[in-house]
């Protein structure tokens, strides 16, 4: 029956082929199929080809056994030239400007606030001040106002009593010598007086500066 079922369900061709390959095959029993088949795994070629053989451990030396060496000095020791002396001499004194320049005191004297006025009265003295009795005027309340630096001065025991008489002695000759200025008819005794009056205040400036 199954032979009738592949007869209807096969071509003509391939039936007669299957056919016939069977009836071959019943025909030479001891005629049989050999197919090769390898037992090696290709898995362990590849590994030994692609890692190299391990090296032994007596070849290699462990980290803690390896020994340091210590580094040496050159043995090349270069010769250093002595190098010449670049810096010039130092050149004498007058020829180094700071040297020439004298000290510059900053410190102000004692007096310079009596030395202040006397110093603006003498100007005013040699210019046209306007008249003589404002002149006078003018001498009259610069020196009172020095007597009161002075007496201050004094009292703060920064300068000697004998320092402030000299000053008040010249001050009063100043006052003198305007008085006579104010009191001066002639040109020409103006003139005297007033440069007398000069002198006395730069008198009383180096007083002043001497506190």
């Amino acid at each position: 029956m199954a032979s009738t079922l592949l007869h209807f369900l096969s071509p003509p061709n391939l039936l007669h082929n299957h056919t016939s390959k069977l009836s071959s095959i019943s025909n030479n029993p001891s005629k049989t199929l050999h197919f090769p088949i390898k037992c090696t795994s290709p898995t362990s070629e590849s590994s030994q080809s692609d890692f190299p053989s391990p090296i032994s451990h007596e070849t290699t030396t462990s980290p803690e056994s390896f020994p340091i060496e210590k580094r040496r000095r050159s043995e090349i020791v270069r010769e250093r030239r002595p190098r010449p002396d670049i810096a010039k001499p130092e050149p004498p004194n007058f020829e180094v400007g700071w040297r020439r320049t004298k000290e510059i005191n900053l410190e102000k004297p004692k007096g310079y606030v009596i030395m202040d006025f006397l110093e603006k009265l003498e100007g005013l003295m040699g210019r046209e001040f306007g008249s003589t009795e404002l002149l006078a005027k003018a001498g009259e309340i610069v020196a009172e106002r020095a007597r009161e630096e002075a007496e201050v001065l004094r009292d703060e025991g920064e300068v000697e009593d004998r320092m402030v008489t000299e000053l008040f002695r010249v001050l009063k000759l100043m006052e003198m010598d305007l008085a006579m200025v104010k009191a001066a008819v002639k040109d020409e005794t103006l003139s005297e007086r007033l440069e007398q009056a000069k002198a006395r205040c730069r008198q009383a400036i180096l007083v002043a500066n001497s506190f």
